[in-house]
């Protein structure tokens, strides 16, 4: 018997391969705001984190709060790029067809953007009834809070729950969470993510369902 009853999918860069789209869209505009950041600087400070904590960082990196439309102009081109760009994590449709238990999705990002990226990938409808974002919930990633919500909602005890997270801040709210985290670890280095938090990482996803099994 598994001692898993459910799985709880990060969505960027778990699901779809988000991540260095929207990053670096995001890198892009805080430079001509005269912050020299590179992708590999949003990838160690930025990404995991909400818009609002973003926010909050980029406004102790300026000194102020960013230009007003700073949020709206981001959006838009973000949304612009994934259009153009965007792809599903390589081995994610294979690999929910062979899962061998019930899965859902839990993000800091918002509902609008997970049914967008999941709905460009292909894969809104296998996640119909079961998203989850932080809006729902009072703290964002890494509080424990979105995962403690997909787990009540799906009436999963959270410790036969594992979470499969590519970010410290999602390792670190699975582990508050009481439940199982496993890191993919193929944009993020393993070791950042074991250091976090994570019983184990991997770097394929179509290896999942063998990891399960064994």
């Amino acid at each position: 018997m598994s001692r898993f009853d459910l799985i709880i999918f990060d969505c960027d860069g778990v699901l779809v391969d988000s991540e260095r789209i929207t990053n670096a869209e995001f890198a892009g505009m805080l430079n001509e705001l005269g912050l020299p950041v590179t992708l590999d600087d949003m990838f160690s400070h930025f990404v995991g984190l909400s818009m609002a904590q973003c926010l909050k960082q980029v406004a102790e990196m300026l000194g102020q709060a960013p230009p007003p439309g700073f949020e709206a102009e981001y959006r838009r081109r973000s949304q612009a790029a994934l259009e153009a760009e965007l792809k599903v994590v390589a081995g994610v449709p294979q690999m929910l067809e062979a899962l061998p238990l019930p899965y859902c999705v839990a993000s800091n990002g918002s509902h609008d953007k997970m049914r967008a990226t999941l709905e460009l990938t292909g894969l809104l409808p296998r996640f119909a009834g079961r998203m989850f974002s932080a809006q729902e919930v009072a703290r964002p990633k890494p509080a424990p809070d979105v995962f403690l919500h997909a787990a009540r909602s799906l009436d999963v005890d959270p410790a036969r729950c594992l979470v499969v997270e590519d970010t410290p801040t999602g390792v670190r709210a699975g582990v508050a969470a009481g439940m199982t985290v496993w890191a993919y670890s193929a944009l993020t280095p393993a070791s950042r993510l074991i250091e976090a938090g994570a019983a184990s990482a991997f770097a394929q996803m179509a290896d999942l369902p063998l990891l399960l099994q064994a």
